[in-house]
């Protein structure tokens, strides 16, 4: 997937989309886009280099047929829309993406789009057929990650120093690609990734990114693709370590892989956004005794609880002796435990003692 890609070079490919589909109507053929798959069966994890990707599977989307003639359309539709914002040099985010696009076809009752999400996939379809990332097609993602920390960046011509954006911290922009925002100067030990905004607020009020001299993150519980390519790009281009701190539940146990390995659906990203060598900090059943937690923080696990445990041991990724022993361990264990939790421990025992203690020990989750 290529972040580089002048715009003229973009507008060229998505013309191109265009020009097969006449050219194909021309001489009286089922007009069609061909793209790659984006279901679970074309993906798969590369265990060399430790990431989930995309397969080489791909269909034909036709315009003569019933069930594919909508996306046929809309696909059409989403390629003309980027096209002519990179022409202008203008910019949408995806919602208002969706209102440019939404409206009824005349002499019918059908809409183009229905719900944004439609709009979304196709964007992502577009981003596999030609080879460019999203935050290229001048489409502004969604974001509601905050970072702090000691790092200086240069967002849109702004110098902005993150170990002095007060309580709110730095709001991690829809794009955050290296013409948007640049890394000025850096003098951060690692990156520490933190599930829950109200934990991270914590740890920002405790100026935890001070005193351990690290970069201090948040996406607000699942990730969206800024805050990963965020810390992929601190990772890969500062050569930070990246620890990951989340519940001690089988969701956070996820949210970690998807900033480490990526995610299933956005495969075609993962190289962009997974951090292999990333580690999980915690919480972990281990640290239930380590730590002496009370009883009064357990929540007891539901069955869909127990069923995402059973999912998470059969992904390739979560396969290795360690993780195997943790996810036993904690459907044993039949409670989760939220790292809100460590606060009944005392306000300042998650910034003083939990987090240092783990870091200085290596008391990590590969």
């Amino acid at each position: 997937m290529r972040d580089d890609v002048p715009d003229e070079e973009i507008i060229e490919a998505l013309s191109e989309i265009g020009r097969k589909v006449l050219m194909q109507m021309m001489e009286g053929e089922n007009p069609y886009i061909e793209m790659k798959v984006r279901t679970l069966s074309n993906v798969y994890f590369d265990e060399k280099e430790r990431i989930i990707k995309l397969g080489d599977m791909k269909q034909r989307r036709y315009f003569l047929n019933a069930g594919q003639a909508k996306k046929f359309m809309q696909t059409l539709l989403v390629a003309e829309r980027i096209k002519w914002l990179l022409e202008r040099n203008r910019s949408l985010s995806k919602r208002q993406l969706f209102y440019t696009l939404k409206h009824t076809i005349p002499g019918t009752k059908e809409n183009t789009f229905d719900e944004q999400n439609e709009s979304d996939e196709i964007l992502e379809d577009l981003e596999v057929t030609i080879d460019v990332l999203v935050e290229r097609f001048n489409i502004i993602a969604d974001s509601k990650g905050v970072m702090a920390g000691p790092l200086v960046v240069e967002d849109k011509g702004d110098t902005i120093d993150l170990t002095k954006m007060g309580s709110a911290g730095y709001a991690v922009p829809g794009i955050v690609e290296p013409d948007v925002v640049k890394f000025k100067e850096c003098s951060a030990d690692y990156v520490l990734v933190v599930e829950k905004a109200a934990v991270w607020n914590l740890l920002n009020e405790d100026r935890y990114w001070q005193k351990e001299n690290c970069i201090l993150i948040t996406g607000k519980g699942q990730p969206s693709r800024a805050e990963r390519r965020m810390v992929h790009r601190l990772h890969k281009e500062l050569g930070l370590p990246v620890y990951v701190f989340t519940d001690m539940d089988p969701w956070g146990y996820y949210i970690y892989s998807v900033y480490k390995q990526g995610s299933i659906n956005l495969a075609h990203f993962s190289m962009k956004c997974g951090v292999p060598e990333a580690k999980f900090i915690g919480f972990c059943t281990s640290d239930v005794n380590e730590f002496n937690m009370p009883s009064d923080a357990f929540i007891k696990m539901k069955d869909i609880d127990f069923k995402r445990i059973k999912e998470l041991k059969n992904y390739e990724w979560f396969k290795n002796r360690e993780w195997q022993k943790e996810l036993d361990s904690l459907r044993k264990f039949g409670y989760k435990i939220e790292q809100d939790a460590l606060v009944m421990k005392g306000l300042e025992f998650t910034a003083k003692e939990y987090l240092p203690t783990k870091i200085e020990n290596n008391m990590f989750l590969p």
